[in-house]
Protein backbone atom coordinates (compact mmCIF):
# COMPACT_ATOMS: atom_id res chain seq x y z
CA UNK A 1 0.00 0.00 0.00
CA UNK A 2 1.34 3.41 -0.96
CA UNK A 3 1.91 6.12 1.62
CA UNK A 4 -0.71 8.79 0.95
CA UNK A 5 -0.88 12.40 2.13
CA UNK A 6 -3.61 13.41 4.55
CA UNK A 7 -6.18 15.56 2.79
CA UNK A 8 -6.97 17.79 5.75
CA UNK A 9 -9.19 20.06 3.67
CA UNK A 10 -11.37 17.16 2.63
CA UNK A 11 -11.80 15.56 6.05
CA UNK A 12 -15.33 16.01 7.42
CA UNK A 13 -15.08 14.21 10.77
CA UNK A 14 -12.79 12.26 13.10
CA UNK A 15 -13.79 8.94 11.56
CA UNK A 16 -12.55 10.08 8.14
CA UNK A 17 -9.36 11.49 9.67
CA UNK A 18 -8.52 8.18 11.37
CA UNK A 19 -9.21 6.35 8.10
CA UNK A 20 -6.66 8.66 6.47
CA UNK A 21 -4.21 7.95 9.31
CA UNK A 22 -4.28 4.32 8.20
CA UNK A 23 -3.28 5.25 4.64
CA UNK A 24 -0.82 8.00 5.58
CA UNK A 25 1.52 5.64 7.43
CA UNK A 26 2.48 8.27 9.97
CA UNK A 27 4.23 6.53 12.86
CA UNK A 28 1.74 6.38 15.80
CA UNK A 29 -1.06 7.72 13.56
CA UNK A 30 -0.95 4.39 11.71
CA UNK A 31 -1.00 2.49 15.00
CA UNK A 32 -3.98 4.53 16.20
CA UNK A 33 -5.88 3.66 13.03
CA UNK A 34 -4.97 -0.01 13.46
CA UNK A 35 -6.22 0.10 17.05
CA UNK A 36 -9.50 1.67 15.95
CA UNK A 37 -10.09 -1.09 13.40
CA UNK A 38 -9.20 -3.84 15.90
CA UNK A 39 -11.57 -2.31 18.49
CA UNK A 40 -14.37 -2.29 15.92
CA UNK A 41 -13.77 -5.95 15.05
CA UNK A 42 -13.87 -6.88 18.75
CA UNK A 43 -17.36 -5.43 18.94
CA UNK A 44 -18.66 -6.77 15.64
CA UNK A 45 -17.33 -10.28 16.35
CA UNK A 46 -18.99 -10.16 19.80
CA UNK A 47 -15.87 -10.69 21.90
CA UNK A 48 -16.04 -10.37 25.68
CA UNK A 49 -14.21 -7.05 26.01
CA UNK A 50 -12.24 -6.03 29.08
CA UNK A 51 -11.33 -2.38 29.56
CA UNK A 52 -8.40 -1.87 31.93
CA UNK A 53 -7.05 1.48 33.06
CA UNK A 54 -5.43 3.26 36.04
CA UNK A 55 -7.40 5.79 38.07
CA UNK A 56 -5.63 8.98 36.97
CA UNK A 57 -7.65 9.41 33.77
CA UNK A 58 -10.91 9.34 35.77
CA UNK A 59 -9.81 12.65 37.28
CA UNK A 60 -10.04 14.11 33.75
CA UNK A 61 -12.81 14.42 31.19
CA UNK A 62 -11.82 10.98 29.86
CA UNK A 63 -14.12 9.71 32.63
CA UNK A 64 -17.02 10.63 30.33
CA UNK A 65 -15.66 8.42 27.53
CA UNK A 66 -15.46 5.41 29.84
CA UNK A 67 -18.92 6.15 31.20
CA UNK A 68 -20.40 6.26 27.71
CA UNK A 69 -18.86 2.90 26.71
CA UNK A 70 -20.23 1.32 29.89
CA UNK A 71 -23.62 2.97 29.41
CA UNK A 72 -23.85 1.59 25.86
CA UNK A 73 -22.57 -1.85 26.96
CA UNK A 74 -19.65 -1.66 24.52
CA UNK A 75 -17.33 -3.18 27.12
CA UNK A 76 -18.24 -6.23 29.19
CA UNK A 77 -15.98 -5.78 32.22
CA UNK A 78 -13.51 -3.36 33.79
CA UNK A 79 -10.29 -3.95 35.69
CA UNK A 80 -8.94 -0.83 37.37
CA UNK A 81 -7.43 0.62 40.54
CA UNK A 82 -9.03 1.87 43.75
CA UNK A 83 -8.53 5.49 42.71
CA UNK A 84 -11.17 5.00 40.02
CA UNK A 85 -13.75 4.47 42.77
CA UNK A 86 -12.34 7.49 44.61
CA UNK A 87 -12.45 9.86 41.64
CA UNK A 88 -15.81 8.62 40.36
CA UNK A 89 -17.39 9.31 43.75
CA UNK A 90 -15.63 12.63 44.30
CA UNK A 91 -16.53 13.98 40.87
CA UNK A 92 -20.15 12.87 41.32
CA UNK A 93 -20.64 14.57 44.67
CA UNK A 94 -18.14 17.44 44.25
CA UNK A 95 -15.78 18.69 41.52
CA UNK A 96 -12.14 19.04 40.43
CA UNK A 97 -10.53 22.12 38.89
CA UNK A 98 -8.05 22.93 36.14
CA UNK A 99 -4.50 23.49 37.36
CA UNK A 100 -1.00 23.45 35.94
CA UNK A 101 2.02 21.14 35.95
CA UNK A 102 4.13 24.15 36.96
CA UNK A 103 2.29 24.93 40.20
CA UNK A 104 4.09 25.54 43.51
CA UNK A 105 3.38 22.25 45.29
CA UNK A 106 4.41 23.54 48.71
CA UNK A 107 1.92 26.39 48.36
CA UNK A 108 -0.77 23.96 47.20
CA UNK A 109 -0.19 21.72 50.21
CA UNK A 110 -0.52 24.68 52.55
CA UNK A 111 -3.87 25.51 50.91
CA UNK A 112 -5.15 21.92 51.18
CA UNK A 113 -5.02 21.29 47.43
CA UNK A 114 -3.71 18.06 45.93
CA UNK A 115 -2.20 18.17 42.43
CA UNK A 116 -2.80 15.30 40.00
CA UNK A 117 -0.74 16.36 36.98
CA UNK A 118 -2.49 19.56 35.90
CA UNK A 119 -5.68 18.87 37.88
CA UNK A 120 -6.26 20.53 41.27
CA UNK A 121 -8.22 18.53 43.87
CA UNK A 122 -9.09 20.12 47.21
CA UNK A 123 -9.19 18.07 50.39
CA UNK A 124 -12.81 19.10 50.83
CA UNK A 125 -13.78 17.74 47.41
CA UNK A 126 -11.76 14.51 47.73
CA UNK A 127 -10.96 12.97 51.10
CA UNK A 128 -13.73 14.65 53.05
CA UNK A 129 -16.33 14.15 50.31
CA UNK A 130 -15.44 10.46 49.96
CA UNK A 131 -15.49 9.92 53.72
CA UNK A 132 -18.94 11.45 54.03
CA UNK A 133 -20.22 9.39 51.11
CA UNK A 134 -18.74 6.15 52.46
CA UNK A 135 -20.18 6.76 55.93
CA UNK A 136 -23.64 6.70 54.37
CA UNK A 137 -22.89 3.65 52.20
CA UNK A 138 -21.50 1.35 54.89
CA UNK A 139 -24.59 1.82 57.07
CA UNK A 140 -26.41 -0.47 54.63
CA UNK A 141 -23.57 -2.99 54.21
CA UNK A 142 -22.95 -6.11 56.22
CA UNK A 143 -20.97 -9.26 55.46
CA UNK A 144 -18.14 -10.15 53.08
CA UNK A 145 -17.69 -8.27 49.80
CA UNK A 146 -15.52 -8.66 46.73
CA UNK A 147 -14.43 -5.50 44.91
CA UNK A 148 -17.06 -6.02 42.19
CA UNK A 149 -19.78 -6.10 44.83
CA UNK A 150 -18.34 -2.98 46.45
CA UNK A 151 -18.24 -1.15 43.11
CA UNK A 152 -21.90 -1.95 42.50
CA UNK A 153 -22.87 -0.90 46.04
CA UNK A 154 -21.28 2.47 45.32
CA UNK A 155 -22.74 2.72 41.82
CA UNK A 156 -26.36 2.30 42.83
CA UNK A 157 -25.98 5.35 45.09
CA UNK A 158 -24.33 7.60 42.50
CA UNK A 159 -25.71 9.81 39.75
CA UNK A 160 -26.01 9.00 36.03
CA UNK A 161 -22.83 10.93 35.21
CA UNK A 162 -20.70 8.25 36.87
CA UNK A 163 -18.97 5.13 35.58
CA UNK A 164 -20.02 3.07 38.59
CA UNK A 165 -23.70 3.95 38.22
CA UNK A 166 -23.82 2.52 34.70
CA UNK A 167 -21.70 -0.47 35.68
CA UNK A 168 -24.27 -1.31 38.37
CA UNK A 169 -27.22 -0.48 36.10
CA UNK A 170 -25.95 -2.67 33.24
CA UNK A 171 -24.49 -5.51 35.34
CA UNK A 172 -20.96 -4.78 34.11
CA UNK A 173 -18.41 -6.03 36.66
CA UNK A 174 -15.72 -3.66 37.90
CA UNK A 175 -12.77 -5.51 39.43
CA UNK A 176 -10.25 -3.71 41.65
CA UNK A 177 -7.45 -6.14 42.60
CA UNK A 178 -5.75 -3.41 44.67
CA UNK A 179 -8.96 -2.42 46.47
CA UNK A 180 -7.24 -1.25 49.68
CA UNK A 181 -4.90 1.13 47.83
CA UNK A 182 -7.02 4.29 47.90
CA UNK A 183 -9.50 6.42 49.83
CA UNK A 184 -12.43 4.04 49.37
CA UNK A 185 -10.30 1.06 50.42
CA UNK A 186 -9.06 2.91 53.47
CA UNK A 187 -12.62 3.81 54.46
CA UNK A 188 -13.61 0.15 54.10
CA UNK A 189 -10.70 -0.84 56.33
CA UNK A 190 -11.71 1.74 58.93
CA UNK A 191 -15.28 0.45 59.02
CA UNK A 192 -14.10 -3.18 59.03
CA UNK A 193 -12.74 -2.55 62.53
CA UNK A 194 -16.33 -2.70 63.75
CA UNK A 195 -16.53 -6.30 62.47
CA UNK A 196 -19.55 -5.56 60.30
CA UNK A 197 -17.93 -5.77 56.85
CA UNK A 198 -14.99 -7.62 55.33
CA UNK A 199 -13.21 -7.52 51.97
CA UNK A 200 -12.77 -10.85 50.19
CA UNK A 201 -10.68 -10.36 47.03
CA UNK A 202 -10.87 -14.08 46.24
CA UNK A 203 -14.54 -13.62 45.37
CA UNK A 204 -13.38 -11.57 42.39
CA UNK A 205 -10.91 -14.23 41.36
CA UNK A 206 -13.62 -16.88 41.30
CA UNK A 207 -15.73 -14.67 39.04
CA UNK A 208 -12.77 -13.94 36.76
CA UNK A 209 -11.98 -17.64 36.50
CA UNK A 210 -15.53 -18.29 35.30
CA UNK A 211 -15.16 -15.61 32.61
CA UNK A 212 -11.77 -16.73 31.32
CA UNK A 213 -12.59 -20.42 31.28
CA UNK A 214 -16.09 -20.06 29.83
CA UNK A 215 -16.05 -17.18 27.31
CA UNK A 216 -15.16 -18.16 23.76
CA UNK A 217 -13.46 -14.91 22.63
CA UNK A 218 -11.87 -12.46 25.06
CA UNK A 219 -10.19 -9.20 24.09
CA UNK A 220 -8.78 -6.18 25.86
CA UNK A 221 -8.56 -2.42 25.54
CA UNK A 222 -5.68 -1.59 27.86
CA UNK A 223 -4.88 1.97 28.92
CA UNK A 224 -1.65 2.35 30.84
CA UNK A 225 0.09 -0.33 32.85
CA UNK A 226 0.39 -1.39 36.45
CA UNK A 227 -1.90 -3.78 38.28
CA UNK A 228 -4.94 -3.10 36.08
CA UNK A 229 -3.05 -4.17 32.95
CA UNK A 230 -1.33 -7.12 34.58
CA UNK A 231 -4.41 -8.57 36.24
CA UNK A 232 -6.10 -8.75 32.85
CA UNK A 233 -3.25 -10.38 30.97
CA UNK A 234 -2.45 -12.66 33.93
CA UNK A 235 -5.92 -14.18 33.76
CA UNK A 236 -5.78 -14.18 29.95
CA UNK A 237 -3.08 -16.86 29.96
CA UNK A 238 -5.66 -19.33 31.33
CA UNK A 239 -7.77 -18.56 28.27
CA UNK A 240 -4.79 -19.26 26.01
CA UNK A 241 -4.16 -15.53 25.68
CA UNK A 242 -6.23 -12.54 24.56
CA UNK A 243 -7.80 -12.95 21.14
CA UNK A 244 -7.38 -9.25 20.29
CA UNK A 245 -5.76 -6.38 22.17
CA UNK A 246 -5.12 -2.64 21.90
CA UNK A 247 -2.64 -1.05 24.31
CA UNK A 248 -2.05 2.67 24.86
CA UNK A 249 1.01 3.63 26.92
CA UNK A 250 3.50 6.44 27.47
CA UNK A 251 6.02 4.14 29.20
CA UNK A 252 9.37 3.16 27.70
CA UNK A 253 10.23 -0.44 26.91
CA UNK A 254 13.90 -0.39 27.79
CA UNK A 255 13.47 -0.44 31.61
CA UNK A 256 11.75 -3.84 31.57
CA UNK A 257 8.60 -2.52 33.25
CA UNK A 258 5.18 -4.04 32.66
CA UNK A 259 3.88 -0.61 31.71
CA UNK A 260 6.55 -0.30 29.03
CA UNK A 261 6.19 -3.86 27.75
CA UNK A 262 4.61 -4.04 24.31
CA UNK A 263 1.83 -6.50 23.63
CA UNK A 264 4.17 -8.60 21.51
CA UNK A 265 6.14 -9.37 24.69
CA UNK A 266 2.98 -10.79 26.27
CA UNK A 267 2.86 -13.40 23.49
CA UNK A 268 5.97 -15.03 24.96
CA UNK A 269 4.10 -15.44 28.26
CA UNK A 270 0.98 -16.85 26.63
CA UNK A 271 -1.01 -13.77 27.69
CA UNK A 272 -1.76 -12.73 24.10
CA UNK A 273 -2.38 -15.40 21.47
CA UNK A 274 0.28 -15.92 18.81
CA UNK A 275 -2.18 -15.13 16.02
CA UNK A 276 -4.01 -12.34 17.89
CA UNK A 277 -4.64 -8.99 16.25
CA UNK A 278 -2.84 -6.52 18.50
CA UNK A 279 -1.23 -3.09 18.46
CA UNK A 280 0.61 -0.90 20.95
CA UNK A 281 0.00 2.83 20.58
CA UNK A 282 2.52 5.12 22.22
CA UNK A 283 0.91 8.29 23.53
CA UNK A 284 -1.41 9.99 26.01
CA UNK A 285 -4.62 8.02 26.57
CA UNK A 286 -6.54 11.23 27.38
CA UNK A 287 -6.00 12.20 23.72
CA UNK A 288 -6.01 8.85 21.96
CA UNK A 289 -8.74 6.92 23.76
CA UNK A 290 -11.50 9.48 23.05
CA UNK A 291 -10.52 9.31 19.37
CA UNK A 292 -10.76 5.51 19.39
CA UNK A 293 -14.13 5.58 21.14
CA UNK A 294 -15.55 8.27 18.86
CA UNK A 295 -14.45 6.31 15.80
CA UNK A 296 -16.06 3.14 17.13
CA UNK A 297 -19.39 4.74 18.03
CA UNK A 298 -19.66 6.30 14.56
CA UNK A 299 -18.79 3.01 12.88
CA UNK A 300 -21.33 0.91 14.79
CA UNK A 301 -24.08 3.54 14.95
Amino acid sequence: MKVRDIDIAGVKNIEELIEQFYESGGFMAKNLAMGAKIFERMVREKHYIFLSFPACIVATGTRGVIKELVKRKIVNAIITTCGTLDHDIARSVAYYEHGTFDADDVALHERGINRLGNIFISNENYGIAIENFMNDVVKDMEGSYGSREIAWELGKRLEKDSILYWAWKNDIPVYVPGITDGAVGWQLWMHSQEGKIKIDVLKDERELSDIFFEEEKISGIILGGGISKHHLIWWAQFHGGLDKAVYITTAQEWDGSLSGARLKEAISWGKVKEDAEHVTIQGDATILFPLLAHYLLNRIR
